[in-house]
């Protein structure tokens, strides 16, 4: 099944399960060609299977490729809303993106918190002879700082704009939350607005550590004005929980403020889907942290 945008792909998912609701907006990242692209446009596609990949019972949208990036906006209703938005990164191994169980799911939970949730779909997977990482973040810089142009048009605060991301979506927000400069160079009056996030969760973040000498990888580097980050991991994770104890060994010896929360069981990729796990609880921790952190601050959060 073929879509030409996301929006398409959310007002089917929306029919299927009978909501009745206007679509989210959708907004292009880039006016042309995003920076490094050389690939034409080509359609997005579910590539799950009937009865295929389930989480909590649940089928996931698995989509794929995607190479020309957007963000879709899920804004909360207007008696709720706290001004803070959440630009989420939806995991998928780097080759394709968990779109609802990652993506569209999360944001409406931010939504009862009076948060926006701007979903990107960033690029995937990476043309051969690129490094994996490098296209995404740049979307990711690039969302942060669309958000923040838009704060007029969608009620928010630019001062509170957070990432969020699961997995290899985690490795985006990761770097996002860590790059000390602008990995392309700015072009319009978009750029002109910060692409450092005011805070980072990251859920089961993926591409870390170095398998080989246990330690975080050379490009993973914090620093003291790495933004204040939660973090969330199952120690019997397949996708190893050194990545989240690990980061939270940097951060502590950065002096940047975060909470680190490990359950026993869990597992990979369950997203804000209800299970039997302990990990499931993750949700009721992290609202709280993002609350206090970014709607309503006790003290002044890294820049």
């Amino acid at each position: 099944m073929f879509f030409s945008s996301v929006a398409l792909l959310f007002l089917l998912q929306a029919q299927a399960t009978a909501e009745k609701r206007l679509a989210p907006p959708v907004v292009r990242l880039w006016s042309g060609k995003a920076p490094r692209e050389t690939r034409e446009p080509a359609p997005t596609r579910d590539i799950t299977k009937p009865g295929e990949g389930k989480v909590a019972g649940k089928s996931v949208f698995r989509l794929t490729p995607v190479v020309d990036p957007q963000v879709t906006v899920f804004l909360p209703p207007a008696e709720k809303a706290t001004g803070a938005a959440v630009v989420i990164c939806p995991g998928g191994g780097r080759h394709i993106l968990a779109w609802d169980l990652e993506g569209s799911e999360v944001a409406e939970w931010l939504n009862t918190l009076g948060i926006a949730g701007v979903v990107l779909s960033y690029r995937v997977p990476a043309p051969a002879g690129e490094t994996p990482w490098q296209n995404a973040v740049t979307d990711a810089q690039r969302a942060i700082s669309l958000t923040r142009s838009r704060a007029k048009e969608w009620n928010l605060n630019p001062d509170k704009v957070a990432i969020l991301g699961f997995s290899a979506g985690g490795e985006v927000a990761t770097l996002t939350s860590l790059a000390t400069a602008r990995g392309y160079p700015a072009s319009d009056m978009v750029d002109e607005q910060s692409c450092v996030p005011s805070a980072a969760l990251l859920i089961y973040p993926a591409y870390l550590v170095d398998s080989k000498t246990q330690a975080l990888l050379p490009h993973v580097k914090v620093h003291a004005k790495t933004p204040p980050t939660f973090l969330v991991h199952a120690m019997n994770d397949p996708v190893t929980p050194d990545s989240s104890l690990l980061m939270a060994q940097a951060l502590r010896r950065a002096k940047v403020p975060f909470e680190l929360h490990l359950f026993a069981r869990g597992g990979h990729g369950y997203g804000l889907r209800a299970t039997a796990e302990p990990v499931t609880g993750w949700p009721a921790l992290a609202g709280p942290w993002l609350l206090g952190t970014l709607v309503k601050p006790t003290g002044k959060p890294s820049p």
